[in-house]
């Protein structure tokens, strides 16, 4: 009786063993097409606009400087902190940027991304004026759009790692927004290795948010102009 029932379930069962071994196969290689795709858009979008040299860097009105945490979780100081300070530092000093934007998030007590970014800037000789604090820059589709819907901004140099960067200027393209970037110093590999593989999945999530979603900020709130006047971008001068 039993050999009975198992040579009936046996053809199903093969064949739904076989439906998931197909599907096991497809899911991934489905996955690492979107995530290719996705790759591709971003640099294509941000190729010839991501500087590492300030001498070559074109002038622009703005400078925003995108947030991260002053230290990691174990009480470290953080690297792309620091280099992204720098690299502020670097370009306001050398006249390639009016004014900086220190965009980051303040959502819970104790953290305070823009005050600290603006802190290390006015320490560096920077006038405490020429830093503004976006307190909304919860992600960087936020800070990239509040710069123009809220501080004004049509026109920017967006200061973070270059694969930060990218995206940055991809998002910034896709919204109309005239967009630059400046590579501040690289973490390691090593260190930096959990940051560039979640970078993947952040280009998946940032080609989906403007170009089907349609995202918006978070915030919007008053427009707060950080500029009288501004100079269009100009590549062709250094």
């Amino acid at each position: 009786m039993m050999d009975r029932w198992i040579n009936i379930f046996r053809p199903l069962a093969t064949k739904r063993i076989r439906r998931l071994m197909i599907a096991a196969l497809i899911f991934p290689i489905g996955a690492g097409c979107v995530i290719l795709t996705c790759e591709l858009m971003v640099i294509t979008s941000s190729h010839g606009k991501i500087f590492s040299s300030v001498d070559t860097t074109p002038h622009c009105p703005v400078g925003l400087v995108l947030g991260c945490g002053q230290y990691l979780a174990n009480g470290r100081e953080n690297l792309y902190f620091r280099y992204r300070i720098d690299a502020a530092e670097q370009l306001y000093k050398a006249g390639k940027v009016d004014v900086l934007i220190v965009s980051g998030d303040n959502h819970r007590k104790g953290y305070d991304e823009p005050s600290d970014m603006k802190n290390a800037l006015i320490k560096r000789g920077i006038p405490a004026e020429k830093v503004h604090c976006d307190y909304a820059g919860f992600r960087t589709l936020d800070s990239v759009i509040r710069a123009r819907d809220v501080f004004c901004c049509n026109r920017m140099t967006v200061i973070s790692q270059r694969f930060h960067g990218q995206r940055a200027v991809f998002i910034g393209n896709a919204r109309d927004i005239d967009t630059l970037g400046f590579a501040a110093r690289d973490v390691s590999s090593r260190a930096g290795l959990k940051t560039k593989l979640r970078e993947r999945l952040a280009r998946v999530k940032a080609v989906m948010d403007v170009t089907i979603l349609r995202k918006q900020p978070k915030f919007r709130g008053e427009k707060i102009p950080v500029l009288t006047a501004s100079r269009p971008i100009d590549t062709t001068k250094t």
